[in-house]
């Protein structure tokens, strides 16, 4: 099983003078960031898409899915973004212009809102190549006050209920490794001690759960 070896959640070292985000040009675009299940299945078109942070967040699996990852019996646990001043969370930003803005916008308030819980909020993103050109981008966050929220439990906790959780989009663990698997991909300055610490909880105990032939078929 793959694992990151994290620290805190840090942006790239030594990071260019901040910009002022900048105004797409055509003013009939949209910036769309996923950090969760969107930065490899976005399902909906888009005309240009950059990997990126966003800072002053921290990505948690403290929401609840009954839906795509678990079931009102049994919800599974699926990322939001926490908070916090000194955090950083990288994903893919999509560009969605002319007509793919509204059909964008139409299919995640169904997949994010109506079925995951989640509010829009707006954040600056920076992209990966290209850092000092910040952008302005919408994001799907979950917040205590939707009633999926579980909040915040022990890292083997939520590795516990993720290994026991599947939904109508695929098994809760399928999930977690697709995500831990695109901050490989970011490189060693994407970093993420939360998805970390569960990835390395769900390798000690995912032998306990099943043998290695039903593991893999978990995913």
């Amino acid at each position: 099983m793959k694992q990151e070896s994290a620290a805190h959640n840090t942006p790239p070292s030594s990071p260019p003078p901040l910009q002022p985000p900048q105004d797409d040009s055509d003013p009939q675009a949209l910036w769309i960031f996923g950090y969760g299940s969107l930065v490899w299945r976005p399902d909906f078109a888009y005309s240009d898409s950059r990997v990126g942070f966003v800072r002053g967040y921290s990505r948690r699996f403290w929401q609840g899915d009954t839906f795509h990852r678990g079931s009102d019996k049994m919800p599974g646990r699926v990322v939001t973004l926490l908070e916090d001043h000194e955090g950083c969370t990288w994903g893919v930003a999509y560009q969605v212009q002319g007509e793919q803005v509204s059909e964008a916008l139409k299919y995640l308030n169904v997949r994010e809102a109506v079925l995951g819980g989640y509010d829009t909020k707006e954040v600056t993103f920076y992209p990966q190549e290209d850092p000092d050109q910040p952008l302005k981008a919408l994001a799907y966050v979950a917040t205590p006050q939707n009633p999926g929220y579980l909040g915040p439990a022990p890292e083997e906790a939520i590795a516990t209920q993720i290994l026991a959780c599947r939904g109508f989009s695929g098994h809760n663990l399928e999930y977690l490794l697709r995500l831990a698997d695109f901050m490989q991909l970011c490189g060693p300055q994407a970093q993420d001690e939360h998805l970390a610490a569960i990835v390395d909880a769900v390798g000690t105990m995912l032998p306990c759960f099943c043998p290695t032939e039903q593991a893999l078929a978990l995913v």
